[in-house]
């Protein structure tokens, strides 16, 4: 058992800090000095080394670190690569269920009190920190079983993303040394994110609040931690308290694509001239903000008007329909009407596989639209390319993978396999 240090409280401030500043002096020395290996008895050894670098105690290079042991089913839950069998409804109505609604706003008023104080200090507002607390884990029904140091350890020697595991790793260290979390608490899901708000170990070493004052932070059970915690970190990372995250809105008949790229922020009154409209056909408010289009279906499903805040919440979680998800329960528990795409008939739009995107990435690459590597998601570059491809190819400009994208894809690489041979190599 890890004998007790006996910190009061500003000693162990005082440990905490000094032990994330010597870990982040060390991130660019260390940088290069991955400690992946296949072998993972290996990758221990070049964990301890890590950990003796950066300070750490016996008690983490023997004990904590010596108890670790590889879970297999992590890596094949990393490296399985989803195939996109929803359209963007049928993603929102996954997770934004009328359960979710009545639960939250069940939530929101048990927990009146609580979110009146945070409202006041952080400036998030309460249907936020509800919306993520049941995105996250169904408010605190599903916080995961596995082991957070298992999970972690094998992700951090699994080469992937191990440099990103081995830093979670080593802040879950401090966590551990300076007595804020015992190994015992420690479980949570295959990547190891932490309780009722699914905090990773940096994040919960950086922005942990004592939400019920009891002298130390229990994201797991305290569910005042979690949410102190978590509106902290949202105001810290820049939430502003007196915006919304974004808006639907309906774009006139013969939208000018072309005059809008995407992932691209413009002065709201520039989409009010091109006649961008709220979806009760109103005029957009005049307001001083940027903005930017997104079109998760493409031109024939819903589009979107997101503001800043919506990318602090792309911060939580690099998922814009994870976002948006956020975005549109947490509307539904302050009483909002239905989002009008949710009213409607699904839209004709056909899912894309993870396989076809990556082909057309090659595709794209191939043909001098740059994506990047093939990873088949639908990210910044690949709206970028296919907006490019579409503006050439006189298609509508909506930078998604629709079937007009893989046909006329398919039919140009094809006249240009046929006249290849005689064009002369310099051209």
């Amino acid at each position: 058992m890890h004998s007790s240090h006996n910190f009061d409280k500003q000693k162990l401030n005082f440990f905490n800090v000094r032990k994330l500043m010597f870990i982040c002096l060390f991130i660019p020395i260390l940088a290069n000095a991955t400690i992946a290996d296949p072998d993972f008895s290996q990758c221990k050894i070049n964990l301890v080394e890590r950990a003796k670098t950066a300070g750490f105690s016996s008690y983490i290079t023997q004990k904590v670190i010596g108890d670790i042991s590889p879970i297999e089913r992590v890596i094949a839950l990393d490296k399985k690569q989803p195939e996109f069998t929803q359209t963007f409804e049928q993603y929102i109505k996954a997770r934004v269920t009328d359960y979710h609604v009545r639960m939250g706003k069940e939530k929101l008023k048990h927990n009146q009190e609580l979110f009146d104080s945070l409202e006041k200090k952080y400036g998030v507002p309460r249907q936020y920190l509800v919306s993520f607390w049941g995105l996250e884990t169904v408010f605190g029904k599903h916080k995961g079983k596995m082991s957070v140091l298992n999970s972690l350890a094998t992700l951090a020697c699994d080469e992937r993303r191990s440099e990103f595991f081995t830093l979670e790793l080593l802040n879950l260290f401090t966590l551990i040394e300076t007595e804020q979390v015992a190994v015992e608490q420690l479980q949570g899901s295959w990547a190891g994110a932490m309780g009722h708000m699914q905090f990773m170990p940096t994040a919960f070493l950086k922005y942990a609040v004592d939400g019920d004052n009891d002298g130390k932070v229990d994201v797991w059970k305290s569910e005042a931690d979690a949410l102190t915690t978590a509106a902290n970190y949202l105001n810290k990372i820049d939430w502003q308290s007196k915006e919304r995250w974004g808006r639907e809105v309906k774009l006139p008949e013969n939208f000018a694509f072309d005059k809008v790229a995407f992932d691209q922020y413009y002065p709201l009154d520039y989409f009010q001239q091109l006649g961008v409209k709220k979806t009760n056909n109103q005029a957009l408010p005049t307001y001083d903000i940027q903005a930017e289009l997104y079109l998760p279906s493409g031109y024939q499903g819903p589009a979107f008007l997101l503001y800043p805040n919506f990318n602090v919440i792309m911060t939580w979680n690099l998922s814009k329909s994870y976002a948006l998800s956020v975005g549109i329960l947490a509307n539904k528990l302050v009483g909002a009407k239905e989002m009008s795409f949710l009213q409607k008939a699904q839209t004709d739009v056909k899912p894309y596989s993870t396989a076809d995107m990556k082909n057309l990435q090659s595709q794209l690459n191939a043909l001098g639209f740059e994506t990047g590597e093939p990873d088949g998601i639908w990210g910044p570059k690949s709206r970028d390319a296919i907006r490019s491809f579409q503006l050439q190819h006189q298609l509508i400009a909506d930078g998604y993978p629709n079937k007009e994208v893989f046909s006329t894809i398919t039919f140009v690489q094809s006249k240009t396999k046929t006249i290849t041979p005689s064009i002369n190599q310099e051209g």
